[in-house]
């Protein structure tokens, strides 16, 4: 038997297309059928939450999401200030939307900010749209990773409290229906990701930390 690691939250539209499947099935409705059960096969996709290999070296900072690099750029920090490497992953409704801490630490502040709804591609959407921003610390430095909604995506889900401690590639949260994730590092950190690379969360290994 196949099992296949889904993420709880998608059980609240897994189970009624499921559901509503097999009724028009039983009642002969088909093409209903078909449309319903398009739908099951694709939620049960975009909730899937497969186990990762976690990388265990030194100072390595894992990707927090599956997709695409779109954007590496220089940019002032929020919480702290200080200027710092923006990394930006984009999530297509394909990608697995489970997000992974990215190094082992505390959470050391949670902020979640309501906002707008435009294309998670769209440079403005770091600033303008609804996101929640955790700040990690390893007792050295500090890492910021910001959930971003998109176009789509209506639901940012974060499990932590401020204080938790998480391990690296731990899950932390997801979004729904297509997003985005930025990754804020120290400006000293070194990267192993170029634009264009596709990472997976918890997996792929974005960069190394300073470790002075």
């Amino acid at each position: 038997m196949i099992k296949i690691p889904l993420a709880k939250e998608g059980f609240i539209f897994i189970l009624p297309l499921l559901i509503i499947t097999l009724l028009m099935l039983l009642f002969s409705f088909y093409w209903v059928a078909l449309i319903f059960g398009l739908g099951f096969v694709f939620v049960t996709s975009f909730f899937r939450d497969p186990e990762r290999s976690i990388p265990n070296e030194p100072n390595v900072i894992v990707s927090p999401a599956d997709g695409k690099v779109t954007e590496i750029i220089t940019e002032t920090e929020p919480i702290n200030g200080e200027s710092c490497t923006r990394i930006t992953i984009f999530l297509s409704v394909f990608n697995v939307h489970i997000n992974r801490v990215p190094i082992a630490g505390t959470i050391e502040e949670i902020r979640y900010n309501p906002g707008k709804f435009l294309a998670a591609f769209n440079p403005k959407a770091s600033i303008y749209n609804e996101q929640n921003i955790i700040l990690i610390n390893n007792g050295k430095t500090h890492v910021l990773v910001k959930q971003i909604a998109g176009l789509i995506a209506r639901r940012i889900v974060c499990w932590p409290k401020k204080g938790d401690h998480y391990k690296s590639g731990q899950r932390y949260g997801l979004i729904r229906f297509g997003s985005r994730v930025d990754i804020l590092l120290p400006k000293n950190t070194k990267l192993s990701v170029a634009c264009g690379d596709h990472v997976s969360g918890g997996s792929s290994i974005i960069g190394y930390l300073n470790p002075s």
